[in-house]
């Protein structure tokens, strides 16, 4: 509570409590507890003996004037000068207890905001450890908390979770991850109103952070998606949690209460996947037995996507196949690629092939009912194509001969065109031809 009272030490009073955000009253006792200090050396200075009821002495301020008095009962045993003395000496006595009661009040505050996301800017670094401003506090980002494949600077500003207040070498630390799984539940929240209100709850979330999550969401509410609520409209909610978290994947299923049933969803995106549960020995463990095509995906890379899934569920998850062998896969291969070919999806021809072009393509002109298999080629059925064939060669053949340069085209260019007007005649001087007479 603030003085009203227009005076100097009324008005450095509301500004010191201001400034550190802590009540007036803890810097009056500050301040009582500094002038008994005070006293004490006071005292001391003057080589009188402290008396035994020190301990009973009281010290008093008042607010408006700031006039130290120090009392013994009722009895006033100010010595003169003491307010001179109490300043000079008290100053390092108030400062301490300022600075020890500013670190409470910030506790008490964090302490309220501890499992929450908070805004913080990494302000430096020893070592592998981060402190980041946030605001009233400084956080502590120790490498235990750091995400991997992260890269952090000074001045970058991100968002934490904040786990906890602990008890460190200079007093309670505030720290904070990006590590935790409750930081993609806490982004959550914030995009996804239905998420706050508490119509979806995130029952359960798994992480590996830096890589993958995945989270299983249950409405409370008739009517709403929970999937559909964490995903939003063309993926915008989830994408904005992605980029925060350096897009990392998230997976998004709907919780069950029947656990086959969950285990099924947990396992996405494989697909035809039967679940068989036995909890023998205290030990939940599954038997999941699912076709040979998804058992890529049901594993993941690295075994990530069942890894997860057993972390999400509570069960052990053992994959097994089923009897579907290769043969049935090549077969159901092989239907697809004549599939292709009937579409038009035609392969790519070998060099035999491609001599063979030109044959192949007059027999398809000539005979529409003749199949000509590109990948190996076949001789025209009737007569007619076949004859056919050999003019389209002899006409290859001409075109080719026609496209070749003749000798007298090697000529010089003077050579060719004295060639147009005749032929080469052997002149004299004068232009006459020799050996012919005059």
């Amino acid at each position: 509570m603030a003085i009203q009272a227009r005076t100097e030490f009324a008005a450095a009073l509301n500004q010191v409590a201001s400034e550190k955000g802590v009540d007036i009253k803890v810097i009056l006792d500050a301040i009582q507890q500094a002038a008994l200090a005070a006293y004490r050396k006071d005292l001391s200075l003057r080589n009188e003996p402290i008396p035994e009821d020190f301990e009973e002495l009281v010290a008093q301020i008042d607010p408006v004037s700031g006039e130290i008095s120090i009392l013994r009962g009722k009895d006033n045993i100010t010595p003169p000068g003491f307010a001179r003395i109490a300043a000079q000496t008290a100053k390092q006595v108030i400062m301490q207890k300022l600075h020890e009661a500013e670190k409470s009040a910030i506790s008490e505050e964090y302490e309220k905001r501890v499992g929450t996301v908070v805004s913080g800017t990494i302000q430096r670094q020893e070592g592998n450890t981060y402190f980041v401003d946030l605001g009233r506090a400084e956080g502590v980002f120790p490498v235990s908390e750091q995400t991997r494949d992260e890269y952090y600077h000074s001045g970058q500003r991100l968002k934490f979770y904040m786990k906890e207040i602990r008890e460190g070498r200079h007093g309670p630390e505030v720290v904070v991850s990006r590590n935790d799984a409750n930081l993609v539940s806490g982004l959550f929240a914030l995009e996804v109103p239905e998420v706050n209100t508490g119509s979806v709850v995130i029952k359960d979330i798994a992480r590996e952070s830096g890589s993958r999550t995945k989270i299983a969401a249950i409405s409370t509410v008739d009517g709403v998606d929970p999937v559909g609520s964490l995903v939003g409209q063309k993926g915008v909610r989830v994408q904005a949690v992605m980029n925060e978290l350096g897009e990392e994947k998230i997976d998004i299923i709907s919780y069950s209460e029947d656990p086959a049933r969950y285990i099924v969803s947990a396992l996405s995106p494989a697909k035809d996947v039967e679940v068989t549960l036995s909890e023998e020995n205290e030990e939940k463990v599954a038997k999941v037995k699912l076709p040979a095509r998804s058992m890529s995906l049901a594993i993941g890379k690295g075994g990530q996507n069942v890894r997860l899934a057993a972390k999400l569920t509570g069960w052990k998850i053992d994959i097994e196949g089923t009897g579907e062998d290769v043969t049935q896969a090549a077969a159901q291969a092989i239907k697809e690629a004549e599939e292709d070919l009937e579409a038009g999806i035609q392969p790519m021809p070998t060099d035999e092939t491609a001599k063979k072009e030109g044959r192949q393509a007059v027999v398809e002109g000539m005979e529409e009912e003749s199949v000509v298999d590109v990948g190996a080629p076949q001789e025209p059925d009737s007569q007619e194509a076949a004859q056919a064939v050999d003019q389209a060669e002899e006409d290859i053949t001409k075109t080719y001969d026609q496209s070749k340069p003749k000798d007298k085209d090697l000529r010089s260019p003077d050579e060719t065109e004295d060639t147009q007007r005749g032929p080469l005649v052997a002149t004299t001087d004068q232009g006459e031809p020799k050996g012919k007479k005059k």
